[in-house]
């Protein structure tokens, strides 16, 4: 079975030419052979997912039609999805079960998607490069002695791979779009609230959202349009204006649109061939009318550190949970204290525990003000700096990195080095908004990603823009030089 798109196979399902149980089994037999390799999936249930499909089949012939009825789809291992495993990455929580779906998983399922696997990651989403998961890292399909990007590693992979022609992810400060732009996929943040994240584990949950993966912007609106709709298991959700919309996204029109390019994201750090591909994508918009200017955003020097302060905070506060009593493996021997001490610690990875003990340090007594209270005045600020922007552009266009995907190894030793890599991306979550990342273009043969930013629930458009450039490059169409399967 040859590897398609979402939208390649929603056509040829509903033709007949198709049915989910073979497009499944395809699935798994290309995971069998590459991901020995990629490490992008960390649990499946076959039998499961092709009894799945077998009943997405049965919908079909008996003429029920639905965006995403029997696509196969992957679920980052941080959502619930009932009976399967749910181990965010990390040893702290061997052996536990989800015993329920998260709103977004139970809405695909009942629009008949399949999923057919749980994906690697960073441990609880703590990562921009995919080399925090406790478990072998993903490799990244165009060179897999470089990073695939974090903390949706393993979703992105996956899409690249083609494993599946969606995936779900989640994107706290780019969780989602640095790794699409490392592998050449297209992924959306949506507006906080939009997609319910009810069954997502929390790690920061004023930033965390469920972030769509697939090839293109198209196959995106697929699974969107079926998960979108206020949830009463999330206070946070809200419903998206135009959601009718996606089933059958259509690109927009470009002439007289507004693209505000932001002069600190186009400055020092952003590496000259990337900046290469970007102008040479930019340059598809204006050819079809689009009105590009420089707009500031000033506040933007604070936002690495505001971000990672409110980060940490409240990471500190929702791992709390992870204490060996109620989820997971508990050490042995000792007092409750000793207990709890020794399962975090020989539960957690390093990078997890470091932002614990800054979270915890930022909300402590006589630090609170200095640090963090100060954090969320700063995240006003920034806010502030894209409401004054959307008053002049229709939307924004970034470099999603600073540059391409990095050898294994090469920031791990040097935190803030790794941190400085979501430079582009944290800004827009602070604020609540939504962002799509797709491929721009290669530097050294290598994926570039450009990202969009619009205003608040702005989600449709963003998306129908994409859809636009899609229909006139071809980057999103190229397939990685995949590594040859292992001899049986």
């Amino acid at each position: 079975m040859a590897v398609g798109t979402a939208v390649d196979w929603r056509e040829g399902l509903d033709a007949g030419d198709l049915s989910s149980e073979a497009l499944t089994r395809a699935s798994f037999d290309r995971i069998r052979a590459l991901d020995v390799q990629l490490h992008a999936v960390l649990a499946t249930d076959e039998a499961r997912s092709l009894e799945l499909a077998r009943r997405a089949d049965a919908r079909l012939r008996a003429g029920e039609r639905t965006p995403v009825l029997g696509l196969p789809i992957v679920l980052k291992d941080n959502l619930h999805w009932s009976g399967v495993q749910v181990s965010c990455g990390s040893r702290v929580l061997d052996g536990y079960r989800a015993p329920y779906d998260a709103t977004v998983v139970a809405r695909l399922l009942a629009a008949g998607a399949v999923p057919v696997a749980k994906a690697n990651l960073d441990e609880f989403a703590m990562g921009s490069s995919g080399e925090y998961s406790a478990f072998e890292p993903a490799r990244n399909p165009w060179d897999t002695s470089r990073v695939p990007g974090g903390s949706s590693s393993g979703s992105v992979v996956a899409v690249a791979a083609g494993y599946a022609p969606l995936a779900l992810g989640s994107d706290t400060g780019g969780s989602v779009r640095l790794p699409a732009s490392f592998c050449n996929v297209t992924a959306l943040r949506p507006t906080y609230g939009v997609l319910s994240r009810y069954g997502l584990t929390a790690m920061a949950s004023s930033l965390d959202q469920v972030g769509p993966i697939a090839p293109s912007a198209g196959d995106l609106a697929l699974a969107l349009g079926v998960m979108v709709g206020k949830d009463p298991l999330d206070s946070t959700s809200v419903d998206l204006p135009g959601a009718e919309r996606l089933a059958a996204l259509r690109p927009r029109s470009l002439k007289g649109l507004r693209i505000g390019l932001p002069r600190e994201y186009f400055g020092e750090g952003l590496e000259a061939e990337a900046r290469g591909v970007l102008d040479t994508a930019l340059r598809v918009f204006a050819d079809q009318g689009a009105e590009i200017r420089e707009i500031g955003l000033p506040h933007t020097r604070y936002a690495i550190d505001t971000y990672y302060l409110i980060c940490t905070s409240e990471v500190s506060s929702n791992l709390s949970r992870f204490d060996g009593v109620r989820f997971g493996p508990r050490a042995a021997g000792g007092s409750l204290r000793e207990m709890i001490s020794d399962s975090r610690d020989q539960g957690l990875g390093a990078e997890v525990k470091r932002r614990i003990l800054l979270g915890t340090f930022c909300l402590s007594k006589g630090y609170y003000d200095a640090f963090y209270l100060k954090a969320l005045k700063a995240r006003t600020l920034i806010t502030r700096d894209f409401l004054q922007a959307f008053e002049q552009v229709d939307l924004l266009a970034a470099p999603v990195s600073p540059g391409t995907a990095f050898p294994f190894g090469t920031k791990t030793d040097d935190p803030l080095a790794m941190y400085l890599a979501d430079a582009f991306t944290v800004t827009a979550p602070l604020a609540g908004l939504p962002c799509l990342a797709m491929p721009a273009g290669f530097a050294s043969g290598l994926p570039v990603g450009i990202q969009l930013i619009g205003s608040a629930l702005s989600d449709v458009m963003l998306l129908e823009t994409a859809q636009a450039f899609q229909t006139l490059t071809r980057h999103h169409l190229a397939e990685p030089p995949l590594p040859a399967p292992l001899p049986a």
